[in-house]
């Protein structure tokens, strides 16, 4: 291997590129990671034998090769599956994953997706509206290579929790919602959203626009604004619309209006085909998402394993704080380690993942006085996660068992806490003791907050107390926690962002840098959305050029890049 690939950051983007490098290219990666731990945020967290998802990850991608890829190295498991394999959906995409021998004969059938509303949503999991119509894509999964390296095949139940009640996620229109709201509420949501549709807001200047826009105000006060602030910590006319149009894709509550309706006064299937129809459509209602067993850490310390086998190397609690450039050209870049040692890391094309704001005071050239004010003022959320070990929680599902719910999503206004994970409806396989019940507790701050400087213990004590306040848990049955902090966690659309093209410009100048992954590119990427910007880097570089617009289009306009063309 003549040609080196210096990759910065072992996170999604930087493993798929090096291990994509070995796979189609005589490119030998070297990987640098400023900390300790594989996968970036899709690392798990291990503590007294439980374990923690950094935001939430789950594993379904509308990009049949981002599924393949998963697949190839992780492939589901089949145990409780059909002989043909197994099929999951999620927001409306369906997909069978199957094993070689029970390929079908036939091409995949089109299949009725739900019909909802998506409320803006501050994670990781994929964020696509459902149509009409999706084709039921199938993905072919090898056997495992062993019990462990496999997928498991999950529910996905997520809700809100406001007024000390659950509504559904995403928002539907159903009675149950009618309910929690109530009829004064309803109106004034009904209200608004005709409004809204009548005389909309012409010129979409920030995220509150956009939202008004597609919900009406009303809806927008009662479920956007206070739980968007509280994630952003940013009043929602200050954040860019193009949030919204990355994260919110082409939904609107005439979606869901049309599926009320179309519920409510359909006639009951009465012939045994409409009853075979009727059951189909239920089955696709049911939403089911692949899921690491030992958490997403696992499948990228698997990569970073096949990495390192296959020539490449990684090189761990390493931090770039010097990029040196020849002209229009990175030559190489510079990384100290936590003992101070310092050292040349020399190639041929440089992958960055690191914040652009960093790459930007890493680069050892004149760098244009415009261009340093918009990367100074870049902005980020970081993120806390306290992991609470409980003997049970005081909300349950009606038979009295633990609620089924992956997240849960707290817009109560009186607390901080924004979102809430269950381990256990992850994976079983993430608490040691299966009588516990293994929760995180998800906080948005910035490193300047008190909440990020306070005492674990204090923090410990702390969220065990809001969890009582809004009634989910008793602090008496806490036997444990664990803090952890994330810093620059979510890429934020304001501060300097609105001149963000002029960044990109002087960036993408250097014509052997590549900027992928959620960092890397300041952009709100899902991980198979990162997957994706590093692959498009390696198959140009496969092919003698790299198309930086076709990178930068990824997951931008509602759509991949790929299937615009």
């Amino acid at each position: 291997m003549a040609r080196k690939a210096i990759i910065i950051g072992a996170g999604p983007a930087g493993l798929t590129a090096a291990l994509e490098l070995l796979r189609k290219t005589d490119v030998k990666p070297v990987i640098l990671e400023a900390s300790g731990e594989i996968g970036g945020i899709s690392r798990t967290i291990r503590y007294k034998g439980n374990r923690m998802d950094i935001g939430g990850h789950r594993f379904f991608s509308k990009s049949d090769r981002v599924m393949q890829w998963w697949m190839d190295l992780m492939p589901p498991d089949l145990a409780d599956a059909a002989p043909t394999g197994v099929d999951i959906s999620y927001q409306g995409k369906q997909r069978t994953v199957a094993v070689p021998a029970h390929l079908p004969e036939e091409p995949p059938l089109r299949g009725m997706g739900p019909l909802h509303s998506e409320m803006e949503e501050s994670d990781d999991e994929e964020e696509e509206s459902a149509t009409e119509e999706e084709v039921a894509a199938t993905v072919v999964a090898p056997p495992p290579e062993s019990d462990d390296l496999v997928m498991l095949v999950r529910p996905r139940k997520s809700r809100i929790y406001y007024l000390r009640k659950f509504f559904d996620y995403p928002i539907k229109l159903t009675g149950n919602t009618i309910a929690n709201l109530g009829p004064v509420r309803m109106v004034k949501i009904g209200y608004s959203y005709v409004m809204s549709r009548v005389s909309p807001i012409k010129e979409e200047k920030s995220l509150e626009d956009f939202l008004i826009n597609r919900f009406g105000k009303e809806l927008y006060l009662t479920f956007f604004k206070s739980y968007t602030e509280k994630v952003w910590g940013t009043p929602c006319n200050m954040i860019s619309a193009e949030w919204g149009a990355q994260r919110i894709k082409g939904l609107s509550l005439t979606t869901a209006l049309k599926h009320f309706v179309k519920k409510a006064f359909s006639a009951q299937p009465k012939s045994a085909e409409s009853d075979v129809a009727q059951k189909g459509t239920d089955t696709s209602l049911i939403e089911r998402f692949l899921y690491p067993k030992f958490g997403p850490g696992q499948l990228w310390e698997h990569v970073a394993e096949k990495v390192i086998a296959m020539g490449g190397e990684i090189h761990m609690q390493w931090k770039v704080d010097a990029i040196l450039v020849e002209g229009s050209r990175v030559v190489a870049i510079e990384a100290v380690n936590d003992a101070g040692e310092r050292q040349r890391f020399e190639g041929d094309y440089f992958i960055s993942t690191m914040p652009m704001r960093e790459l930007v005071q890493a680069l050892r050239v004149d760098v244009p006085a415009n261009v340093r004010e918009v990367s100074d003022g870049l902005q980020y959320r970081d993120f806390i996660t306290v992991g609470v070990l409980a003997n049970k929680l005081d909300v349950r599902e009606p038979d009295g068992g633990l609620i089924k719910d992956t997240w849960i999503y707290i817009q109560e206004p009186d607390v901080l806490l924004g979102r809430l994970q269950i381990f256990n409806n992850w994976s079983p396989y993430m608490v040691s003791d299966p009588t516990k019940v293994w929760i995180g507790l998800e906080y948005f701050c910035y490193d300047t907050d008190p909440l990020w400087s306070m005492p674990d213990e204090e923090l410990k004590s702390f969220a065990a107390k809001e969890l009582e306040k809004i009634g989910i848990l008793r602090t008496s049955e806490v036997t444990d926690s664990h803090v952890v902090r994330v810093p620059k966690t979510y890429p934020a659309y304001f501060g300097t962002y609105d001149r963000f093209n002029e960044l990109r410009e002087f960036t993408d100048s250097f014509e052997n840098l590549f900027l992928v992954g959620r960092n890397g590119m300041h952009k709100y990427n899902n991980q198979d959305h990162s997957m994706l910007t590093a692959m498009a880097v390696v198959d140009g570089i496969a092919a003698g050029h790299v198309d930086k617009a076709a990178v930068w289009g990824i997951n931008t306009e509602q759509e991949y890049h790929e299937e615009k063309k």
